[in-house]
């Protein structure tokens, strides 16, 4: 598969999850202040990777987009608060977030940390209502995207981050750092999107469905670190060497670039081998390919 036809698929699979997201909006003037932070950050552009993986995934084991849709808009919301939240003055103190200023330059950082609040709780609301996938699947959703978001996912993934600022981390805090922060999420968006195809737990597929999500997650936090120290901020849509102003450890702190490539090569290659075995599972092993070689 061509990076061209891998753009269009996720382009359309962007449009999807943001018709989708959308209809979760009922204008309300009260709240105008609000809805609108919300939707500044929600629908500010980015890759919209997450939802892909839930989307995908849920193709992969032949089910339908209508009990993916619901779970693809709650992980972009998650990310999306996230995103926000990370922006703010009291964790990274970001003026600049995929091409424009962040949430809390514009709306304030009272309002801005509320729209981050609101993107979390709605993501909940629209897993568990997710009708077509059926209210089993739904109940597991939920719990797993909570897991995977929380104190032992993503939001204890932060709290290393920010401890791990000007100290030194093994290599091994770094991988559960990073297994957390930006991995859990990852895994919880290809989860999601097999079991809205019926896979469950205990299923052999769901195995090979969280070695992909791990390998290309630690993947693209890898390049992430990259970009940092070699792209510019007109094409990633943020700032750069932030986290040298931060002295945060990142894997550059323990590999040179081309090390760091390397180990995200390995880690792709394996994602993929986990995968190659299903016979629609061409795009998700384009996108690894993808992400272990992006620019932006």
């Amino acid at each position: 598969m061509t990076d061209e036809i891998l753009q269009l698929m996720m382009n359309r699979n962007a449009t999807m999850t943001e018709d989708a997201m959308r209809k979760y909006y009922t204008e309300d003037e009260d709240l105008r202040v609000l809805l609108d932070a919300e939707r500044y950050s929600l629908f500010a552009g980015g890759k919209r990777i997450r939802p892909f993986l839930t989307l995908e995934f849920c193709r992969l084991f032949g089910g339908d987009d209508a009990a993916a849709l619901p779970f693809a808009c709650a992980v972009e919301m998650i990310h999306t608060y996230s995103l926000i939240h990370d922006d703010l003055p009291c964790m990274d103190n970001d003026d600049l977030r995929r091409g424009k200023p962040t949430n809390h330059k514009v709306y304030g950082e009272s309002t801005a940390l509320l729209a981050g609040d609101a993107l979390l709780t709605g993501a909940f609301e629209a897993a568990a209502s997710n009708v077509a996938a059926g209210a089993e699947i739904s109940a597991k959703a939920v719990a797993y995207l909570a897991s995977c978001a929380g104190r032992y996912g993503m939001v204890g993934g932060q709290i290393m981050d920010l401890e791990g600022e000007k100290k030194k981390l093994t290599l091994d805090a770094l991988l559960r750092l990073h297994s957390l922060k930006t991995g859990a999420l990852i895994s919880a968006s290809s989860v999601l999107g097999a079991l809205a195809a019926g896979v469950s737990f205990s299923d052999p597929r769901m195995e090979d469905v969280v070695t992909y999500a791990e390998n290309i997650g630690l993947a693209f936090q890898i390049v992430d670190d990259i970009l940092d120290q070699t792209g510019n901020a007109e094409e990633l849509g943020k700032n750069v060497g932030v986290d040298t102003v931060h002295e945060k450890n990142t894997f550059l702190s323990f590999y040179s670039i081309e090390e760091a490539q390397f180990y995200a090569d390995r880690l792709t290659h394996d994602a993929i081998a986990a995968l190659r075995k299903y016979p629609e599972s061409e795009t998700l092993c384009a996108l690894a390919e993808w992400l272990a070689t992006r620019k932006k």
